[in-house]
């Protein structure tokens, strides 16, 4: 009788054939534990939400406001899938949000599977999957709740529709296609959804000295259709938010940020810092990869010199930016591992080797590092992180065998999948980390006790984010900024205050008297019921 399940080799050849939607199904299942039992982090996706829910209360869809104060850092696109989920579900799901992430992370690799197809075989193009689902700032975008993904996406599709049209092998609808997707890009995250695609054009035609072709795919039609999209979206703005809303969103948050910025302001060259650590542990390989193809002149074909191009100018040109941080250059990530895979068979020598070596050995002293640290500093002992740092080491011992064998394609697949299977596994303990990254639990409990105590009013202590604490609750929370009103706020007998440990442990006054009243940790937020009859005594838990 033929055994029912698969053998090794069934499951080598599923990864070494064309990818199909049962791979792509693999590689999203390494991330359902984290998608599924994560918590919402407070600094950004709390924030989100919050704003979400205003904008449904309120009946806004073009213009959007964090309580009452306005927020034009952001169009429309983004928002409208959260506020679809919640009228969907009637509540926040995080599994549900996560898609808006994941989805569009898997379509970025399935655009530059089919884009490379003519110039890779099936196993380099699983080895770029596997490399670029693996990179620190991809694997992260690709489970946080933002809207960089998907703006991603939208370029990688415009990018790949303007190759299609230079290479002869574009369709009538691509030129329609092409300001569609730039459009996208746009309205879902703003500038850089503009900048990233139509540079990159522009650069690669002016390296080519193809000007006079310019007008062919950025011509009065493409533009044409752009001005048109932008145009009905402004007017909404307009009329929903009057002029000053509309000169936040085109002037404020486009040159202002970009000449001064008054987030994030990071010197010139600051993403060449950030590029180690962004594209690890495969950054030192395609540094080293591009170097050599450089110095031997080993680019030939125009996908390489156009993903290289893309590579520089918005490299470059997001340098020059005041106003900066990590996943702005996430455009840029997919073209990396796959001008690995289109370059790396003709690499000769073992310097590529070693860029693989260095992180495969990283992997396998991980779970000794963590031992000896006594596991993630500021989070709870958890069995699945420890058993997560072995995984990494047993699928980096694999891929130190296939090193050790010249096997380089191999040894990244290991070292790939092991980050991968590590996130899976380090995942599930996730409910036990949750009350130290987000606020979710401390909320729950902060209800559960403002039930018994008979109230409704809540107070924070100057902690960020916390206003947003609403998303849980459904109830506004009022702020507080010094001890003085922490202690009024305590007096009045009404309400229930959420305070920090940082702020505690921070500030003597407040952490001395923190002792003297009733209080209950949750996480690293203690909750505090006011009440009048709270006298000088030992505080003790609830």
């Amino acid at each position: 009788m033929p055994c029912a399940y698969p053998r090794l080799s069934h499951i080598k050849d599923l990864l070494t054939k064309e990818m199909k939607i049962g791979q792509y199904l693999l590689l999203l299942a390494f991330l359902v534990p984290v998608l599924v039992l994560r918590d919402f982090t407070p600094n950004n996706e709390l924030k989100y939400l919050s704003i979400a829910d205003e904008a449904l209360r309120d009946g806004h869809f073009f213009t959007f406001y964090n309580h009452g104060e306005v927020y034009a850092d952001k169009p429309p696109l983004y928002f409208w899938l959260l506020m679809g989920s919640r009228l969907l579900l009637g509540e926040w799901r995080m599994w549900a949000l996560a898609l808006f992430s994941a989805l569009p992370a898997l379509g970025c690799v399935a655009v530059m599977n089919r884009w490379t197809r003519p110039q890779t075989d099936k196993r380099g193009r699983w080895g770029a999957s596997i490399m670029l689902l693996s990179s620190a700032m991809f694997i992260g975008s690709g489970i946080v709740l933002r809207m960089d993904m998907l703006m991603c996406l939208f370029i990688l599709l415009a990018l790949r529709t303007f190759y299609r049209m230079h290479s002869g092998e574009g369709k009538r609808r691509d030129g329609v296609l092409l300001p569609v997707w730039i459009f996208l890009a746009i309205f879902t995250k703003g500038p850089v959804g503009f900048i990233a695609p139509v540079l990159s054009i522009i650069v690669f035609l002016a390296l080519r000295k193809e000007w006079r072709q310019m007008g062919r795919y950025l011509g009065w039609r493409t533009w044409g259709i752009l001005v048109g999209l932008c145009a009905v979206w402004f007017g909404c703005v307009y009329a929903e938010g009057g002029n000053e809303y509309l000169n936040n969103l085109l002037f404020h948050q486009t040159l202002d940020r970009a000449s001064d910025s008054f987030h994030h302001k990071e010197p010139l060259w600051y993403y060449c810092m950030a590029y180690w650590y962004s594209l690890a542990p495969w950054s030192i390989l395609y540094a080293t990869v591009i170097i050599i193809a450089l110095r031997k002149r080993l680019l030939k074909t125009d996908l390489e010199k156009f993903f290289l191009t893309v590579i520089a100018t918005v490299f470059v040109v997001m340098s020059l930016f005041s106003a900066k941080l990590d996943i702005y250059l996430l455009p840029i990530f997919p073209f990396f591992p796959y001008l690995t895979a289109v370059l790396l068979p003709r690499m000769r020598g073992n310097w590529v080797a070693w860029t693989v070596y260095a992180p495969v050995v990283v992997f396998i002293a991980a779970p000794f590092a963590l031992l000896g640290m006594g596991g993630v500093p500021g989070m709870p002992e958890s069995g699945w992180v420890t058993a997560a740092g072995w995984m990494l080491a047993a699928y980096a011992v694999m891929g130190l065998t296939r090193l050790l064998r010249r096997d380089l394609r191999g040894g990244i697949e290991w070292a790939g999948l092991g980050v991968l299977a590590a996130l899976c596994l380090g995942g599930l303990g996730m409910p036990k980390i949750n009350p130290f990254i987000g606020y979710g639990a401390a909320a729950e409990r902060a209800m559960e006790i403002a039930a018994e105590e008979g109230t409704e009013r809540y107070y924070f202590y100057r902690f960020r984010s916390g206003e947003n604490m609403d998303a849980y609750i459904g109830k506004p929370l009022t702020k507080l900024t010094e001890p003085a009103e922490l202690r009024a706020a305590h007096s009045q007998g009404d309400g229930l205050i959420l305070l920090k440990e940082k702020d505690a442990r921070r500030n003597p006054e407040v952490g001395e008297w923190l002792r003297t009243v009733p209080h209950e940790q949750v996480g690293n937020i203690y909750l505090l019921p006011a009440r009048r009859e709270a006298g000088p005594q030992e505080g003790q838990p609830l």
